[in-house]
């Protein structure tokens, strides 16, 4: 393969992103976004138990749109194309990253930040790139400033993404998803509150239907 592996489709166009300290907790949680609409997930590479995760969430929730996050070197790839991952995502790249997930198939949305690594990121294949961090960067006016000069590259603005900001952001032309972790905060999920995830869930999916004008994903 010498082109990037397009992304598994999903509907959602909010992408928790998790940091799980137990492997137990990502099915729960998986079930409970998906009762509140959400269809993908991203499971990142910050804990031990993280491979595990991504194993029981493949194995026991194959309807959720599974991928991996913190890929920060090519000996990642394989272990989380093992364990499941349906895609991959990193908060930047490299050269060699960007090899591996290309020779190895695996969808990927390589992280982003200045011009340049745009530049770069695009002209390796890849038009769907993640901007992080997204509030340091610039956010909404970083995104309107790129999409002119480089208009057939999309982003998913993560980091310093919440409920009150992600309609807004989804609201400019190359914004195709959003990420963030206001979805699922780490004191619910070591709580075990799995109805509260489910109704931030909702609530994302119920002011995504309710925008009006928003750009096709």
């Amino acid at each position: 393969m010498t082109t990037p592996a397009p992304l598994p489709s999903f509907k959602s166009r909010v992408v928790p992103v998790i940091a799980l300290s137990e492997a137990r907790q990502a099915v729960p949680l998986a079930r409970a976004l998906l009762a509140g609409g959400i269809d993908v997930i991203e499971i990142t590479l910050r804990h031990p138990c993280a491979l595990d995760a991504i194993k029981a969430v493949a194995d026991e929730v194959p309807e959720m749109a599974l991928g991996a996050g913190t890929l920060l070197q090519a000996a990642d790839v394989d272990k989380v194309m093992r364990a499941g991952a349906r895609f991959g995502l990193s908060p930047g790249h490299t050269p060699d990253l960007l090899d591996t997930v290309i020779a190895q198939g695996l969808p990927f949305v390589p992280g982003v930040m200045t011009p340049s690594e745009v530049m770069y990121a695009r002209n390796r294949g890849f038009k769907l790139l993640k901007l992080f961090p997204a509030a340091q960067a610039g956010g909404q006016q970083m995104l309107k400033a790129l999409a002119s000069p480089i208009p057939d590259v999309r982003f998913c603005p993560t980091g310093g993404v919440n409920e009150d900001n992600f309609t807004t952001l989804l609201a400019e032309r190359n914004v195709a998803l959003v990420g963030g972790s206001w979805l699922a905060p780490l004191a619910d999920i070591e709580a075990g509150r799995w109805g509260l995830i489910t109704q931030l869930a909702q609530r994302a999916t119920d002011k995504l239907a309710a925008a009006a004008n928003l750009p096709q994903a």
